[in-house]
């Protein structure tokens, strides 16, 4: 499965800091019944344990749907579970090592690969999805030939601006499918036209994957292939940095301190929304955030594009059924139910994004608030040039972090250029070692 989602702190929200909103957690709510009740699928009640993770409207719309299925089908019941995201995956952690992980659960895009390579997920190849889901939409979601989750949810990456203040300094807007010359076009024009104070773009050298949308635009594939090897193209990467570089030292971006403070969904602390930063990348999960925080002033287009496209769009939610699941013909059924039952479709709404079942999204559009609908805007204008979503897999933890302390040290004098690049190539290089991408 091919992954990426983050555009850096200052001009990314990640679906993961969506998702990792404060949220409480519950055991047996709702439609719960006793763990380890019924006989499955011999006319007693059945029991399905399920979990998820996300923001309290998301538990609400859930608990809804739960209820709705166990009206229309009485002789299941549910034990249902929700937390928030580090809640989430610490829990689920400890059940998969001990397994006995739910019967239905929740999976995120960036851990789905590692847990079905665990043998903790069931293939769930054979439940029917034509005229459902896209099928490219499935082959994009399964994993060495096979379905580990069933896609809840439309997302994708693109960027955000802010119209009016570009409008106002009479600078030209970004263009749907500008390449990464363009953009940098845009900033040197944005450094000469803005007042002392705002920035046409900001810096995001410090991210990973920031880099990694110039790299796979450019045709040289994700810095982990297969989750294993490591392909960090030298060339290009010191052709992005030393383009931020000069940035900073021409404050076309924000400086350092600037950039290390910003809050992101702040109202008075996001670097877009304080009006401070003219541009920041945004999913279709997270746009509406941006929206609520500045009505009517917000522009939408693609991530810059490079030969081989930009940015990305994909399903990066699932329901998956543990593989030790006693229930699994029930949970597949209700999986199935869950993202094409109208009734359910009602009761869920945009909790988990973009429905994935067109025929739903259509049911709902007519009474979706304007930021749903900028949602909806928003995938429509990446679709075209989106390449797949590449996360950082299981095993790459510690570089993730390194990286983004090498080229802070940059930033505020501490190292050299060519010295954070050595220690990122080197500790790239142990890691693919490690896990055997050689």
């Amino acid at each position: 499965m091919k992954h990426d989602r983050r555009w850096g702190k200052g001009i990314t929200l990640g679906v993961a800091a969506v998702l990792a909103l404060t949220a409480c957690s519950g055991g047996s709510q709702g439609t719960a019944g006793k763990p380890g009740e019924g006989k499955g699928g011999d006319g007693g009640s059945t029991n399905l344990k399920i979990m998820w993770w996300g923001p309290d409207t998301r538990h609400k719309a859930t608990l809804a749907a739960l209820d709705i299925y166990s009206k229309q089908k009485p002789s299941i019941k549910f034990t249902p579970e929700y937390l928030a995201w580090d809640g989430y995956w610490s829990k689920l952690t400890t059940l998969a090592a001990s397994k006995s992980m739910t019967d239905v659960l929740q999976m995120d895009g960036a851990y789905i690969q590692d847990y079905a390579s665990r043998g903790t997920l069931e293939d769930l190849s054979d439940i029917d999805l034509k005229g459902i889901v896209d099928p490219k939409i499935i082959e994009n979601s399964k994993i060495n030939g096979k379905l580990y989750g069933i896609p809840l949810g439309h997302n994708g990456q693109g960027m955000a601006f802010n119209k009016t203040d570009l409008e106002a300094a009479g600078i030209m807007l970004p263009a749907k499918n500008w390449t990464w010359d363009d953009y940098f076009e845009f900033a040197k024009e944005g450094r000469a036209k803005l007042p002392k104070g705002k920035y046409p773009i900001g810096d995001g050298s410090n991210i990973w994957d920031n880099y990694q949308y110039y790299q796979t635009a450019k045709g040289k594939g994700p810095i982990m292939v297969d989750g294993k090897k490591f392909n960090l193209n030298k060339e290009l990467w010191y052709e992005y940095q030393n383009r931020f570089a000069q940035f900073r030292k021409d404050g076309t971006v924000p400086p350092p301190d600037v950039t290390k403070a910003f809050v992101d969904n702040d109202p008075k602390g996001d670097s877009m929304a304080s009006g401070a930063v003219m541009t920041k990348g945004v999913t279709v999960a997270s746009v509406a955030v941006m929206e609520q925080l500045m009505p009517g002033k917000v522009g939408l287009t693609t991530m810059p594009t490079g030969p081989s496209g930009g940015g990305w769009a994909q399903s990066t939610l699932f329901l998956s059924v543990s593989s030790t699941s006693k229930y699994k013909k029930e949970a597949k059924e209700f999986i199935r139910w869950f993202i094409t039952d109208k009734e359910a479709g009602k009761a869920l709404g945009t909790s988990r994004g973009i429905p994935i079942n067109n025929e739903i999204y259509k049911e709902l559009e007519p009474s979706l608030q304007p930021t749903d609908l900028m949602s909806r805007k928003l995938l429509d204008t990446v679709i075209e040039k989106a390449l797949p979503f590449y996360p950082a897999p299981t095993g790459w933890s510690e570089w993730v972090q390194a990286y983004q302390a090498e080229m802070e040290a940059v930033w505020f004098g501490k190292k050299s250029l060519d010295d954070a690049y050595k220690t990122i190539e080197t500790m790239g290089k142990e890691i693919e070692a490690k896990l055997g991408g050689k």
